[in-house]
């Protein structure tokens, strides 16, 4: 009789097993270029366990990584949705890696500011200048401008991300090169820009590097106003934003299903998340512009430099930035890294 039972016992264990394991499974979406550093993430996944029971790992890659690995995977997806600058958006639908999802409050997005078939889609934009530990300058003057950057009394104090393969660094190139009176047609103001900075020593990593300019190792990095009101704002650190007199650019991040990804059910309800009033109220509370402005708290709205100083921001062609992309970091590569 023990031993009856034992045995019958023992495949119900199994299969109950079995049953939780594959259950867990299936409340996972895997994201790719969800770094909880970065846009408060880190908060924005929190809320998707809690409200929906989703698990979603932290993924530290960058943009030009993500879609790198989109598209080595694609015969065989990992991902189940991804996080990118906007261009590398529009190249992953061209690579063929990413489907067609229009999300709850798809139409309260703005045309240009969405794949009209839903193979990606803004959820927030940010205003690209500089994020200044103004501590670490000891005493240096703030810098106000593109040019102050090239000024020897910033040596070794500037960083910028990789603009061969972060977004944040191809936004960096873009926004320098129509300050300086390029175009997207036409790269050398910027290229010649990157030469002249290699004279000042700059520290280029290929992450978001939001804790070495807390830390003071990176005292003046070009990033999006989001990252410095946090600094400022929430961790308390004497952090200053500055854009640029010649200009800037403002640029949105999109987000995508990914076509044929394991768990395609939980990664709809994740994307249907983040453009939620709750979604979007997480970002506006981490000092990103959401795509939804009623998110957008009052307090939140006054902790952004002056509408004035925003006036020197401005949209660029997003669909010829991304066409540039390639071009640019190609000749980056060969005469400015």
């Amino acid at each position: 009789m023990i031993r009856f039972v034992a045995r019958f016992v023992a495949p119900v264990l199994f299969a109950a097993t079995a049953f939780a394991g594959a259950a867990h499974a299936q409340q996972t979406a895997i994201c790719y270029n969800c770094p909880p550093e970065w846009a408060d993430w880190g908060t924005e996944l929190k809320a998707i366990k809690d409200k929906l029971g989703i698990t979603v790992p932290q993924d530290n890659k960058n943009s030009g990584q993500s879609l790198a690995q989109l598209v080595a995977e694609k015969a065989s997806p990992v991902a189940d949705f991804t996080y990118l600058g906007v261009t590398f958006g529009i190249q992953a639908k061209q690579d063929g890696v990413t489907a067609a999802y229009k999300p709850a409050h798809w139409n309260d997005i703005p045309a240009g500011l969405k794949d009209p078939d839903g193979y990606w889609f803004t959820i927030h934009s940010g205003t690209l200048g500089l994020m200044v530990n103004v501590d670490a300058l000891h005493g240096k003057p703030v810098p106000k401008s593109w040019k102050d950057l090239l000024k020897p009394e910033y040596k070794g104090m500037v960083g910028y991300l990789d603009p061969a393969s972060a977004f944040v660094g191809y936004v960096g190139a873009v926004a320098i090169n129509n300050a300086l009176g390029g175009s997207l047609d036409d790269f050398t103001p910027a290229i010649n820009y990157f030469k002249q900075m290699k004279a000042n020593d700059p520290i280029v990593p290929k992450q978001t590097s939001y804790a070495r300019v807390l830390s003071g190792e990176i005292p003046i990095l070009i990033d999006f106003d989001f990252n410095a009101y946090r600094g400022k704002y929430k961790d308390k650190a004497n952090i200053a934003f500055v854009i640029p007199a010649e200009g800037s650019v403002v640029v949105p991040y999109v987000m995508a299903l990914v076509k044929n990804g394991p768990h395609p059910d939980n990664a709809k309800k994740v994307l249907d998340f983040t453009l939620s009033d709750e979604g979007q109220a997480i970002w506006a509370n981490a000092f990103l512009r959401p795509v939804r402005p009623e998110a957008m708290s009052k307090e939140a709205q006054s902790r952004f430099l002056p509408a004035s100083d925003y006036a020197r921001a401005k949209p660029v062609d997003f669909a010829k930035m991304a066409a540039a992309q390639k071009p640019f970091t190609e000749r980056y590569l060969k005469e400015a890294q």
